[in-house]
């Protein structure tokens, strides 16, 4: 049906999972494709298994630099970003809310505030 023909879209945590079939069915929708993720071998094999609407950047999203540099990267080829699909964070604490320390709490948000910061710019 191609419900994203032509659309640029970003997928982070892209190398398996949720994140590799989002990219698998975006793909098969139109979508031109921006995927990232830390695992590179996985990463530039899910582009090549693509094709040639996909571009695959390793990215650890919890690291402000790499994920400008994802976006630069899509903005510089494509132009624009029309969809992204934040999939990917940092290890969040194993606990309930009540025993959360403050830091466990910063490292579980992190990835939240990194993405939002660079693309609402």
């Amino acid at each position: 049906m191609n419900r994203l023909e032509d659309k640029v879209c970003v997928i982070t945590g892209a190398t398996s999972g949720i994140g590799k079939r989002t990219a698998e069915i975006f793909a098969a929708e139109g979508a031109i494709l921006v995927i990232a993720g830390r695992r590179e071998p996985e990463g530039a094999a899910i582009a090549k298994s693509i094709g040639a609407s996909c571009d695959f950047l390793r990215t650890d999203v919890t690291i402000e630099e790499q994920m400008k540099a994802l976006i630069d990267f899509t903005l510089r080829k494509h132009g624009r970003i029309d969809c992204l699909f934040n999939n990917a964070g940092g290890p969040a604490p194993d606990s309930g809310i009540d025993t959360i320390s403050v830091e466990g709490f910063d490292r579980g948000t992190a990835t939240i505030w990194v993405v939002w910061s660079i693309c609402s710019v």
